[in-house]
């Protein structure tokens, strides 16, 4: 089981040595998973802990909020992905400008080795760090040599099967010469991309696991009951990144741990003339007992997304609705169960 602490006060006085990175991690995707499945096969060799150290909130949102980049994972569900990864710890630390004016050296001498005992630190080449992000890696391996550990340089990588995305204007004989039989790198900004065209298959790919959302399940205006498909709204502080509007199969997770396939509606509802954007999902195949006893309000839940059927179309009217529903909660069957 992962140690989780939030504060750097927390780490027990006798944890070391520890194997060290850190980063923002947003997403814990196949690159990040690859580096610290690397990170844990060096501890091992050297008899050591693990431990990723990340940042809530992400240092974008406090230096520059208004261009942060939306974030693919909340802070739960990014502890839950890098638990999976079979890390011993990690330590979560409040981003503040209090903490940004952290010098290299304090940083280093005061949490990665004064708190954690780090034999090990993991960066990568372009990693920065400290007041202004004046330290490098350079840096980091000076200060290896002061204060007696080992800097361990890992590129993030797992981009291998993934091909690069072109311009679909671009010359195809420029395509060829451009890099020809090279792989995009994994990254969080290639997830977000993705997510934002709805291509949720391509984010999975690169994740590792579908893109999910977590969520409260609140009160909407139940015109899906209404039309015979009600649906589980999450409300509006639901973390994740909101993918584009469309129609999409996967799957709820109640609060439970049960798995409920489920047709997932985002967008506005333009059908009724609707303006906020709203994630939903209408739970398919329930055993008949359930139909009547099933009440997730209230519960946090988690919506996978797994493919995406179509975009979000106003219809000339409820009929037209319902008949194009009826089409998606069997396509979304046929998906979340082809053999």
């Amino acid at each position: 089981m992962v140690h989780i602490w939030n504060d750097p006060s927390e780490v027990p006085a006798d944890f070391g040595p520890s194997v060290v990175t850190f980063g923002n991690f947003d997403g814990v995707h196949r690159g990040h998973q690859q580096v610290l499945s690397q990170l844990i096969r060096i501890a091992r060799l050297n008899h050591a802990r693990t431990v990723a150290i990340t940042f809530d909130p992400h240092p974008a949102q406090v230096h520059r909020p208004e261009s942060a980049p939306e974030l693919i994972m909340g802070l739960e569900d990014k502890l839950v992905a890098l638990g999976e990864v079979g890390l011993d710890a990690v330590l979560v630390m409040k981003y503040s400008l209090e903490l940004a004016s952290l010098t290299p050296e304090e940083f280093v001498a005061d949490i990665l080795v004064g708190r954690l005992k780090a034999s090990h630190v993991v960066i990568g080449h372009d990693a920065r760090f400290g007041r202004g992000n004046s330290g490098d890696l350079s840096t980091m391996q000076g200060l290896g040599k002061k204060l007696g550990f080992e800097v361990l340089v890992i590129s993030e990588f797992g981009s291998e099967g993934f091909p690069v995305h072109r311009d679909p204007h671009e010359d195809p004989q420029e395509q060829q010469n451009d890099d020809a039989g090279k792989d995009r790198r994994c990254s969080s900004t290639w997830v977000r991309e993705a997510l934002r065209e709805g291509d949720v298959a391509t984010a999975a790919a690169v994740l590792g696991r579908p893109h999910r959302m977590r969520g409260e399940v609140v009160h909407g205006a139940a015109r899906g009951r209404d039309l015979g498909f009600p649906t589980a709204n999450l409300g509006p502080q639901a973390s994740g990144y909101i993918p584009a509007d469309g129609i999409y199969a996967g799957w709820l997770v109640d609060q439970a741990g049960t798995r409920w396939p489920a047709a997932i509606s985002v967008g506005s509802n333009p059908t009724f003339g609707g303006v906020s954007r709203q994630v939903e999902a209408h739970v398919i195949d329930r055993p008949e007992e359930a139909v009547e006893d099933f009440d997730l309000y209230g519960q946090t839940v988690v919506v996978e997304f797994v493919v995406r059927l179509r975009g979000m179309v106003a219809y000339r009217g409820p009929e037209a609705l319902v008949d194009q529903m009826r089409l998606d909660v069997v396509q979304t069957h046929e998906i979340l169960f082809a053999p």
